[in-house]
């Protein structure tokens, strides 16, 4: 058996990232940008009000106060969305809402609340300082600036900075396809009849909601049969993908096909048990580009095994850089015992008491326990030596999710 690292370097070094794309920005939130975003524009493209108020000349109405008011007369009102067609001059002022352009003259905004107006005249009753409440030309982004740097996930905000400089059209690594097939004579898929020695296949779609929470996209090709035949023809099927993912069939029973069935299709196998719980029985092969995972039957083993090592692969397929989940160190809230030589990924919850990280358990950690993991918002990453932790010693935690701040 190999270690977690070892096999982590192994696959990620047999894995390429895909070729680019372009998408419209509507199709672009959580793809990885390809290149450099450069504004062609400026933003705001002129200057802009930042009130609703009136456009002034600070010469005009820098004296202004409650005592000593200053009347203007109005020469025009400027709505957002439309261009001033006067200048202010002296004496004058322009009544002007949010985000409109700054009429020539003016140098000043003074606040609606500060004013009072009473037919074509503004008293003015609070003086501005110059410039004031006015959005300069290109103060949020000058044309020719790169706003966005490539490699990066686009998330809401990065969508919205895109639509404001009028990128339409968006640069982005493509989406790795990933093949997902369920071995076993004992599961039956949701929409079957199932008799009494049958179990529901949850796997395959535990492991599609795993790939589409990378970004990439599930080929589901349903349920093989414990027959060399049958497991040949399903795997064929998903060839065609970026990625294959294959759930149980990876141990040493009379009825495990699936290395044997890989290595007749040609696939390269580069290693078979990593010393890891749950999920040692994990196989990984390579079939010309096309990386194929071996996974643990168990529900629980097959999901962790997907996260230390199918899901940095398809972020890094993906263009991601950030590619882990983040470590950090936690305070054992209980004792725990564990046996000694293989590297242990417990379900654990994390809570943050008095500014420090503290971590339990989800229970009982029973590889077929799916609500463990449910309950999970972290695994704790014990290794390899040892068999028992003390409560209030230190150990290292995979975050999988938020920290909720524990109450008391």
């Amino acid at each position: 058996m190999i270690s977690v690292a070892e096999a982590q370097k192994i696959i990620l070094g047999e894995v390429s990232v895909m070729g680019e794309e372009r998408v419209l920005l509507p199709e672009a939130l959580g793809r990885t940008l390809c290149e450099d975003i450069l504004s062609p524009l400026n933003h705001p493209p002129w200057d802009t009000s930042a009130m609703d108020g009136y456009a002034v000349r600070f010469a005009d109405t820098k004296t202004a106060s409650r005592d000593t008011p200053i009347q203007l007369k109005i020469i025009e009102e400027i709505p957002a969305g439309t261009l001033p067609q006067k200048t202010v001059g002296q004496g004058q002022a322009a009544k002007i809402m949010t985000g409109a352009p700054l009429p020539q003259g003016a140098d000043a905004i003074v606040m609606v609340e500060d004013t009072e107006k009473n037919g074509d005249v503004t008293t003015i009753f609070a003086a501005p300082e110059p410039g004031e409440f006015i959005r300069r030309k290109g103060e949020g982004i000058h044309e020719g600036e790169c706003i966005l740097n490539k490699d990066i996930r686009l998330r809401a905000p990065e969508i919205a900075l895109m639509a404001s400089v009028g990128k339409a059209v968006i640069p982005v690594y493509q989406r790795p396809t990933v093949a997902i097939l369920s071995t076993g004579d004992e599961l039956a898929d949701l929409d079957e009849p199932r008799g009494p020695d049958k179990i529901l296949n949850s796997n395959g779609y535990g492991l599609a909601a795993q790939v589409l929470e990378t970004g990439a996209v599930p080929i589901n090709l349903g349920i093989a049969r414990d027959n060399k035949d049958h497991l040949m023809a399903k795997m064929r099927a998903g060839l065609s993908a970026d990625f294959m993912l294959i759930s149980g069939g990876v141990s040493m029973g009379d009825y495990d096909f699936v290395i044997e069935v890989l290595e007749a299709l040609k696939v390269t196998m580069k290693f078979w048990k990593v010393a890891m719980k749950p999920g040692q029985p994990l196989a990984f092969g390579i079939r010309g580009a096309q990386p194929i995972f071996g996974l643990p039957g168990n529900p629980v083993s097959s999901m962790v095994s997907f996260e230390q090592f199918v899901r940095p692969a398809l972020l890094k397929a993906s263009g991601r850089t950030q590619i882990l989940r983040p470590v950090i160190t936690a305070i054992l809230e209980e004792e725990f015992s564990k046996q000694p030589g293989r590297q242990q990924f417990v379900r654990a919850v994390v809570s943050v008491k008095d500014g420090e990280y503290w971590v339990r358990s989800t229970g009982n950690q029973g590889s077929a326990i799916l609500k463990s993991l449910v309950l999970a918002n972290a695994f704790m990453i014990l290794p390899p030596e040892g068999d028992t932790l003390k409560a209030g010693e230190k150990v290292a935690v995979q975050l999988l999710s938020e920290i909720a701040e524990a109450a008391g």
